[in-house]
């Protein structure tokens, strides 16, 4: 058995024509889990080998466009795709407040074009979805459970944002988790404690205050890459992937500051300032 870990989008909410929106794709035998849809999700996930078809549930960090945009193209894709009506329904799992007023909320556009399209093929014109709201607990607390894998959800660091989470994923093979969107907090430690992997949203908080000072704000809700270092250090971390990357690297040199950075704060293990569609492997004999 391996379980397969794939960030299908390192993006930001400020577009780059190489990195799609935040997203990460976790995949043990026929589980096939989406954390979070950014834009361009659909094509990213297409990409690495899924289909919207294929996914058995969505998992959701919070209601911040750039973690979202992408859901509607994933729900309706994966209604028009499922051409047969073959594709079970799809669980959609996330924080109770915005995210799932969101979430519930997002198919109203779009009322018009899925009653046309139903008329063309006799279905209901109803996307086969399944909103599964939770309380964001205080400490880490199982979520959703299914084909081996259990999914564990507890709060970080992400204000004023409401009710922001992070989750950790136990399969056979090991365990990953991914920060969503906060600041370097024991939150955030209590998720990652004993994992094999961490996806971590990555900022150089030099660089952001640099700016003016009325456009330094970002600095107070993201993850600083010197502290993710030293907290990474702390609990012994295998492989770190940095994502959501602040701000985007360019070239190989603003890719090495990062892991400079990281390296700084006390960090030796594995660690990878992630692209779209990159892929580490879990299998049970040990750390990827």
């Amino acid at each position: 058995m391996t379980t397969t870990v794939t960030i299908t989008g390192t993006g930001t909410p400020l577009a780059t024509a190489d990195r799609a929106g935040a997203g990460v794709l976790i995949r043990h035998e026929d589980t096939h889990l989406q954390f979070d849809v950014g834009r361009a999700t659909v094509p990213r996930v297409l990409a690495a080998g899924s289909a919207p078809t294929d996914l058995t549930a969505v998992f959701l960090t919070h209601y911040h466009s750039d973690h979202l945009v992408g859901l509607q193209d994933l729900v309706l894709s994966h209604w028009t795709m499922d051409i047969y009506d073959e594709a079970g329904i799809l669980p959609i799992v996330a924080p109770n407040g915005p995210t799932v007023r969101f979430c519930e909320r997002m198919l109203e556009l779009w009322d018009d074009d899925l009653e046309v399209r139903s008329l063309h093929n006799n279905r209901a014109p109803q996307p086969k979805v399944e909103i599964i709201g939770f309380d964001t607990p205080p400490e880490p607390t199982e979520v959703w459970v299914g084909g081996g894998v259990r999914v564990i959800a507890g709060p970080v660091r992400h204000e004023p944002v409401i009710g922001a989470v992070g989750y950790r994923i136990e399969t056979p093979d090991g365990v990953i988790a991914i920060s969503g969107d906060t600041t370097v907090c024991p939150e955030v430690a209590a998720l990652a404690a004993g994992a094999d992997i961490v996806v971590y949203e990555a900022m150089r908080t030099d660089v952001i205050t640099k700016r003016p000072p009325d456009k330094q704000y970002i600095i107070h809700y993201h993850a600083d890459t010197r502290q993710i270092g030293a907290q990474m250090a702390a609990l012994d971390i295998p492989t770190v992937l940095l994502t959501h990357l602040i701000p985007a690297p360019s070239t190989e040199k603003d890719k090495q500051a990062f892991v400079d950075e990281v390296r700084s704060g006390g960090y030796d293990g594995t660690l990878l300032v992630c692209d779209d569609l990159d892929t580490v492997t879990l299998d049970a004999s040990g750390p990827p």
